[in-house]
């Protein structure tokens, strides 16, 4: 256990012969930073001067001597100076190890050195390609709100990581959810911050590549995704109930989406769509002034029944991307451009609401009038429009 004095990270100390590849391997498996569990202080510059220099110190795990720290053990490795049996730490942490043995056993430094040692080989591993933008949004639904902890972002979006700690996030918590303006404040708010996510500089414009975690009333997931860039890559994730995270499921059953027309109407130019996927939305279950003008058609389950707990996979949500596409090509091909607006009734998850205002197209797609159910009054009730 000594000092290093110079500069190279590969010289031997005196008295302790730790040769020079075992030294290298050393630095480069603790990226040049304290092992310490919670200290990680890099050991290469003057943490004050930010000077360059080499400020580690080598312990060893088991001691050189059986007389030192932990040296008194029933197997002593068969090369007590061999890379397996060292960790690299500042000089506070060194001594803290040693002075106090007892509480700093074999097993838990190795574990400690372990743990480092296997971090810094996967934060190495990852490439510029791979930073993602984390953005959240953030609403009460039923009067409570949910954070994110920082620790299922990062699982979520692996093998990706994110770009900064912060990331972009949009708190409409503060709003009144029951107010009749909810809505219209709201909305005004996401395009407003929407505008500074894709400012030149940002986060985003950076990494090309963002990761959504949204919490909100379906309608405003819906305008939220029409606000989003098609010139950026986008990635939403779904909060899993069975496992109270955002990581997507590797596999899981099958699911299967039909497009159906449910009543025929009068009107060419009025048309309803239901998105039976969390539930079932019955005919009538639609609002009064749906009547028997209106042509009606839905989305829904094949494989599985619809169900809250249905979307598990990006394969998945891929193909409710796709037949959502086709949906609207097939309605606009039978009821042309006197088609304006598509009242839209959605039971889905959040990933999907959000796909359902991205996959609209420009100049090419009708509007959508957005209904949510309203518990208190008993139905469906209109609360905005995405165009």
């Amino acid at each position: 256990m000594g000092t290093i004095k110079d500069q190279s990270p590969i010289k031997s100390v005196k008295g302790r012969e730790i040769a020079t590849i075992p030294r290298l391997l050393l630095f480069v498996h603790a990226g040049g930073r304290c092992e310490f569990d919670g200290c990680n202080k890099y050991l290469l510059e003057h943490p004050l001067t930010l000077t360059s220099g080499n400020f580690a110190q080598v312990a060893h795990v088991v001691a050189f001597s059986v007389a030192g720290p932990r040296g008194k053990t029933s197997f002593r490795p068969a090369n007590i100076n061999d890379v397996s049996n060292l960790m690299l730490l500042c000089p506070q942490c060194h001594k803290l190890i040693d002075d106090h043995p007892e509480r700093y056993s074999r097993s838990i430094l190795e574990e400690q050195k372990h743990q480092h040692e296997d971090r810094i080989k996967h934060l190495t591993g990852l490439g510029p390609e791979l930073r993602t933008t984390i953005f959240q949004l953030k609403a009460k639904i039923g009067g409570q709100s949910v954070d994110i902890p920082v620790s299922q972002v990062a699982d979520a979006v692996y093998p990706r990581y994110p770009d900064d700690k912060k990331g972009f996030v949009i708190d409409l918590t503060s709003f009144g959810e029951e107010s009749p303006a909810f809505f219209q404040l709201a909305s005004e708010e996401i395009k407003r911050r929407i505008d500074s996510l894709y400012a030149p500089g940002m986060n985003a414009d950076r990494t090309r590549h963002i990761s959504l975690f949204a919490l909100a009333p379906i309608p405003l997931l819906i305008f939220l995704g029409k606000q989003l860039s098609n010139k950026i890559a986008v990635d939403p994730y779904q909060r899993h109930r069975d496992t109270e995270d955002w990581v997507w499921k590797t596999s899981g059953e099958p699911v299967t989406y039909r497009f159906n027309r449910l009543r025929y109407g009068t009107d060419i130019s009025k048309v309803a769509l239901v998105l039976s996927l969390s539930g079932v939305i019955h005919l009538n279950d639609l609002p009064a002034e749906i009547n028997d003008r209106f042509y009606v058609y839905e989305i829904t389950l094949g494989i599985p029944s619809p169900n809250p707990t249905f979307l598990k996979t990006r394969e998945a949500l891929t193909e409710f991307k796709n037949i959502y596409q086709l949906s609207l090509r097939s309605i606009m091909r039978d009821h042309g451009t006197e088609l304006r607006a598509i009242e839209l009734f959605p039971a889905v998850p959040a990933p999907v609401a959000i796909i359902c205002g991205r996959e609209l197209l420009p100049k090419v797609d009708p509007a959508l009038k957005i209904y949510d159910f309203d518990k208190a009054k008993g139905g469906f009730i209109f609360k905005l429009e995405v165009k």
